[in-house]
């Protein structure tokens, strides 16, 4: 069966839970063991001190460990990027910092591609920078030698421990090729020690990408966007092998940083309408898209669809490659500068000024001054982050509407 099909009842048993339809919500801290031994085996199990055999049920400890919401949901979402095994935290930079902590030590370097969503850059840029960890970044029309070559540089290319991409990157919809970045990995990769490729598929969701499938080692989210989709719960969600996941899920442990029932429960509502929604929300991004391309306050459109039809051959050819859709995020140049662009922002009805995407209402907001502030402004410039750069997340209204709310705001320009 497809995911979609899957999304209703996968992982859970109605007989279980007095045979409720729905998973309830497991609002408990800690379980009760049958016997002693019982109780045993399963931390054995779950801390590391030996292998789950096989057909053995995973017990049920205490809800920082394990939860039946949090398992199912995880079970779920493996299935849309086939995935061996999923971590879901509490927020999508819970996901990234604990991936980032756990394959990075001091000394260590990070290759990350340019540009990212502000908090992971600053993590990076910040962070890390504490923890003695260095990172080097790369623009997205640079060259697999062209990135070799900025690793040797750094006179650390013998530490490289992990690259980190966004594609489509925010605010612009930058494109990376992750198969690019995985022969970048092989390439410095040794017998004993493997270089780890994670990518940030918040753009894409689920559903319009799979890293996995191009060399990715860890496929990450923030489950507050499209996974959500409803602006009403913060999460996140990082995927992989067996044997990668055992050593997130290992330190999220330690951190704490899991999601907690209800945050398990409120996804897996989702996850149940979540094609349905990301199909309506592209189609709708499609039509607005090809409005604003033929405006004339309009200066420049930053979207799949349009890289698809007048971009470099290089960027068209990791369209055709890697999506199964060109997505729902647009951004675009106002002509004018920031004045102008506030005023249209201002000026928005149906579509409402506020961070965050891919929920079902429309979203505008303007990346250099809310969720890209503190990226240095130089890197801003460069990376086309620009006082006129203006990012929409559209959602399932009707798309005459969000047309006819996005022409009025441009009038009052």
């Amino acid at each position: 069966m497809k995911p979609e099909s899957l999304m209703m009842s996968y992982g859970y048993k109605p007989a279980l839970s007095e045979g409720a339809i729905k998973c309830p919500i497991f609002q408990t801290s800690t379980f009760v063991f049958k016997n002693a031994m019982e109780g045993k085996k399963f931390f054995e199990v779950a801390y590391g001190i030996r292998e789950r055999k096989k057909d053995e049920e995973l017990g049920l400890i205490y809800s920082r460990l394990n939860n039946p919401d949090l398992e199912i949901l995880e079970n779920r979402l493996c299935l849309w990027d086939d995935a061996e095994d999923c971590a879901v935290f509490e927020s999508g930079m819970s996901a990234i910092s604990t991936a980032m902590m756990e394959f990075m030590k001091p000394g260590d370097l990070l290759l990350y591609s340019r540009p990212v969503y502000g908090g992971t850059d600053h993590f990076i840029n910040h962070f890390l920078k504490k923890m003695n960890i260095s990172a080097v970044g790369f623009l997205p029309n640079e060259s697999k030698e062209d990135i070799i070559a900025r690793i040797e540089e750094t006179g650390l290319a013998h530490n490289l421990a992990m690259i980190h991409i966004e594609t489509p990157a925010n605010p612009t919809n930058a494109l990376i090729d992750i198969s690019m970045c995985a022969e970048i990995k092989n390439y410095f990769s040794t017998d004993d020690k493997e270089v780890i490729l994670s990518v940030d598929n918040t753009y894409m969701g689920p559903i319009w990408q799979h890293p996995l499938k191009h060399g990715a080692d860890l496929v990450l989210y923030s489950a507050t966007k499209y996974i959500g989709g409803h602006s009403d719960v913060i999460a996140g969600a990082c995927l992989g092998s067996k044997e990668l996941m055992a050593r997130v899920k290992g330190l999220r442990t330690f951190l704490g940083n899991m999601a907690g029932p209800w945050t398990g429960w409120l996804l897996m509502r989702s996850l149940e309408t979540l094609k349905v929604r990301m199909d309506q929300q592209a189609f709708n991004a499609k039509h607005v898209a090809e409005f604003l391309k033929n405006h004339p306050k309009v200066e420049m459109v930053y979207y799949l669809g349009e890289m698809a039809e007048n971009g470099t051959q290089n960027e068209k050819e990791i369209i055709n490659k890697q999506y199964s859709s060109y997505g729902a995020m647009i951004a675009f140049d106002i002509k004018g500068g920031e004045e102008d662009a506030f005023k249209f922002l201002d000026s928005l009805s149906l579509i409402k000024l506020a961070v965050s995407l891919g929920g079902t209402e429309s979203l505008a907001e303007h990346p250099q001054t809310m969720t890209h502030a503190d990226v240095d402004q130089e890197a801003k410039e460069q990376l086309k982050i620009t006082e006129k750069l203006v990012r929409l997340s559209i959602g399932v209204e009707n798309y005459n509407d969000l047309i006819t709310d996005i022409r009025q705001a441009l009038d009052a320009v």
